[in-house]
């Protein structure tokens, strides 16, 4: 067995408890289809102090979407660890995609990163260890690898420093180009 599976199982043996796993269990569900992401996304989009980095924040979801879930996964095709690593139960239903990256990690982290670098503190700290939590209960529930979990992280991380790139990017060159028609 590899590492990936090890740590699955020993977080099965000595992690899972009756009281955690509703809690755990809810936490990944925030995570499904991004659903809290976008939900946080668009409401941010409404207050003119903010719009910007809900736009930054929707092309990271966006850029997830597109190279994590369907580019990655479809092409690395990772079978999910419940299904091949002996004696690992899953929390959840049965997903019904490839394991890396993870999805949801890799979401959450695009989001989170976007918000934490552009909003005050007390707003963004919460949101990171929101989507650490979420990142975790993957683990916990039994449906990703570690490795699966932390390529999302990375992979949401850059994908929220590109986001915020481009973003800038679009608005200062219509930013110029509002200039130049001035003149």
């Amino acid at each position: 067995m590899n590492l990936d599976g090890a740590i699955l199982l020993w977080i099965q043996e000595w992690i899972r408890s009756d009281l955690m796993n509703p809690i755990m269990i809810k936490i990944t569900h925030l995570g499904d289809a991004g659903l809290v992401w976008i939900a946080l996304s668009l409401f941010l989009l409404f207050p003119k102090s903010t719009r910007k980095y809900a736009m930054m924040a929707i092309v990271a979801l966006l850029l997830s979407l597109l190279i994590n879930n369907m580019l990655l996964k479809n092409i690395i095709a990772r079978t999910r660890p419940y299904e091949v690593v002996e004696g690992l139960s899953r929390l959840i239903g049965a997903q019904h995609d490839f394991s890396f990256p993870s999805g949801h990690t890799a979401s959450s982290f695009a989001t989170a990163v976007v918000l934490f670098c552009n909003l005050k503190k007390r707003y963004g700290i919460p949101l990171l260890i929101l989507a650490v939590l979420i990142s975790l209960s993957r683990l916990y529930v039994g449906v990703h690898y570690p490795t699966d979990v932390l390529f999302g992280a990375i992979s949401g991380t850059l994908l929220a420093i590109l986001a915020q790139w481009l973003v800038n990017g679009i608005l200062e060159r219509r930013r110029k180009g509002g200039q130049d028609e001035d003149r």
